[in-house]
């Protein structure tokens, strides 16, 4: 899979970037012509949150949870993880956009005035956040920086970065943002792998991708989900993806090599074999 965040990088004709520490802020403006992949359905990952605020076009976000289109106008937090990314060819897409880690995140809300509020609420990947006045001139007024020539000073993005999630965190009415909040801040790590592995088991990410979303190295990886599951990562997801596939092929209109693509497997090949081997019967003959 390709990381969003390298990805919108590769294009630096389209985009200005200050980066804070992991931080980063863009402005990136993709014209139809500037596609972050060349196929309307992409798949994408990337190792942070990401917060954007939209200025022009849609693009559709599908996740192991369901489908979420994202407009003009509309302030976003998707949480850090994978996406098939649905484009649209005959119009562009520019967005204001921020790439903040989790351990930045805890560490603005530790420093607030009030605790974060638990609100009991369930967050998705994807969360559009409440379009306030507030917000919305927020990120307007960060055109500002990449007008100028000169960068800004580094304590001063790192103020832009706290202030935004400070923004996000007074408004009551952000309840999934604020749920997620709460989780990153006071989670144990074996939900947040159980989490993790949840939303992501359908796409075709590697371990050490795996291990950098639930904040582990490999092998802290490995052993902590031997002891959780009671089963390895590889067979645990080849099991959850080939269960996913069967799903898919009798309850959605979909092709063998779409249901392949959206069940996290290498190729259509590869994931006839498996399913064979497992249900005993081809992927067509489930449909």
């Amino acid at each position: 899979m390709v990381n969003f965040q390298e990805r919108v990088l590769t294009y630096p004709q389209y985009c200005r970037q200050f980066s804070c520490g992991d931080s980063l802020i863009t402005i990136f403006n993709c014209p139809p012509e500037a596609r972050l992949m060349q196929n309307k359905l992409a798949d994408l990952w990337c190792h942070e949150n990401y917060i954007f605020y939209v200025l022009e076009g849609k693009k559709v976000w599908h996740t192991a949870q369901g489908a979420y289109e994202i407009g003009e106008g509309s302030c976003v937090l998707v949480r850090k993880g994978a996406c098939i990314l649905e484009q649209f060819f005959d119009i562009g897409f520019c967005v204001v956009l921020f790439f903040i880690p989790d351990e930045f995140i805890c560490n603005t809300l530790k420093n607030r005035s009030a605790p974060i509020a638990k609100t009991g609420s369930i967050y998705q990947p994807v969360m559009k956040l409440n379009s306030t006045e507030t917000l919305k001139s927020f990120f307007i007024s960060m055109y500002a920086y990449f007008s100028g020539t000169a960068e800004p000073d580094k304590s001063l993005l790192e103020l832009k970065f706290r202030e935004l999630i400070l923004t996000i965190a007074d408004n009551p009415e952000n309840e999934e943002a604020l749920a997620y909040f709460c989780s990153l801040m006071n989670e144990p790590q074996s939900v947040s792998l159980q989490r993790v592995m949840d939303d992501n088991f359908c796409f075709n990410l590697k371990l050490e991708q795996y291990a950098l979303l639930s904040n582990r190295s490999l092998s802290a990886f490995k052993r902590d989900f031997q002891k959780q599951f009671n089963n390895t990562p590889g067979r645990w997801l080849l099991e959850k993806r080939l269960e996913h596939a069967r799903f898919l092929l009798s309850n959605k209109n979909k092709t063998v090599s779409e249901v392949a693509f959206e069940s996290g497997f290498e190729n259509p090949s590869h994931f006839s074999r498996s399913f064979k081997e497992r249900f005993g019967i081809s992927p067509a003959a489930a449909k």
